[in-house]
């Protein structure tokens, strides 16, 4: 019984000494990734710790704790003193791969990491803690070209998740026009496009995006079936068409302007169409630790934004006019919310 009684206060100091150093295990993989590990040893092969900390001129103090944090960590193998990718890391951690998500790691390590620094003042103002935060701030940073990039990238790998399943998500034969509201340089509606070939897109955007997106839907090859429309959603008119997106957009913003967009949105849409809305949506219990730290990203990083229930989703569909509005999720971080537009 003395046994017990002396192991349980050890095992939850340990515990919670493990959640306190949660910070170290994501530095690890963000440090990796801007030192480009995976991207060497997918190019390299398996290789030694003194080889491949030559090829990336790591200092010999912590080379060999990196490498083996992140077999620990469950993003490198070693066999016979030789580190290689694990399955996972050459899925999500490789460069020029479909489900790469460096770009997001980039611009986390950049923006959320050295905000999370500042949740508790967050917490007491309720003011964002991310330099450059603001819509103006916002339009600042699409101006620098390295950061433009970086944000670029972010969004690529957040909407390129989600594309596989929302291409599966709707009978897209029924619609021949989708608006992705927000839609950055069109990786989303380009991966659309790709798998549903009699389909046309049109991405809304601010105008410094118009040429990131021409770049990249010929790049996707799917210029000729795409198009981009600037402007601002608060105060531009919206693109009609058969479908019409607002995705990872209104976490954004405050319930008084999500209520805005969604009935502005479904004004845009054509009769019989179909307004889809998706983000990291909360579960009425919390059960999904990761959607809680999403809207608290959105804390940080924005004047008034967090995430939101898929009930006041419907809420605002169901206010702007939509009928038929189910919810179904969206791969393992969203939850898609689709209303319809009776038709005329």
């Amino acid at each position: 019984m003395t046994e017990l009684a002396e192991s349980v206060p050890d095992a939850a100091s340990a515990a919670v000494k493990r959640l306190a150093n949660g910070f170290c295990h994501a530095k690890l993989l963000l440090a990796a990734e801007e030192l480009g590990v995976f991207a060497d040893l997918h190019r390299h092969g398996p290789s030694t710790g003194g080889a491949l900390a030559k090829r990336l001129r790591l200092h010999p103090r912590g080379a060999r704790e990196l490498l083996h944090g992140l077999v620990l960590l469950g993003l490198l193998e070693r066999r016979d003193g030789r580190y290689a990718n694990s399955a996972a890391a050459t899925v999500a951690l490789v460069p020029g791969g479909a489900d790469y998500v460096g770009g997001f790691l980039r611009r986390a390590d950049r923006m959320l990491y050295p905000a999370w620094q500042n949740l508790t003042e967050a917490l007491v103002s309720g003011r964002p803690q991310a330099p450059g935060a603001g819509p103006e701030a916002f339009r600042t940073m699409l101006g620098d070209p390295r950061q433009r990039e970086q944000y670029l990238r972010m969004m690529d790998s957040a909407n390129g998740l989600v594309a596989g399943h929302l291409a599966g998500a709707l009978d897209w034969a029924a619609y021949r026009h989708v608006a992705d509201i927000g839609g950055c340089r069109g990786n989303l509606v380009g991966q659309l496009l790709r798998r549903h070939t009699t389909l046309r897109a049109t991405v809304f955007d601010l105008p410094e995006l118009a040429e990131p997106f021409a770049e990249h839907v010929t790049a996707l090859g799917v210029a000729d079936r795409a198009d981009f429309r600037a402007g601002d959603f608060f105060s531009d008119p919206l693109p009609a068409a058969d479908v019409v997106i607002l995705g990872h957009v209104l976490h954004n913003w405050s319930v008084e302007q999500r209520e805005f967009l969604v009935a502005k949105a479904y004004q845009a849409v054509k009769p019989g169409g179909a307004l889809l809305i998706y983000d990291a949506m909360l579960d009425e219990e919390p059960t999904d630790l990761a959607r809680i730290l999403v809207s608290l990203n959105m804390l940080l990083v924005t004047e008034e934004g967090s995430e939101y229930t898929a009930g006041e989703a419907t809420a605002w569909l169901g206010a702007a006019g939509c009928r038929d509005v189910r919810v179904a999720p969206l791969g393992p971080a969203d939850t898609l919310v689709i209303g319809r537009k009776p038709a005329a």
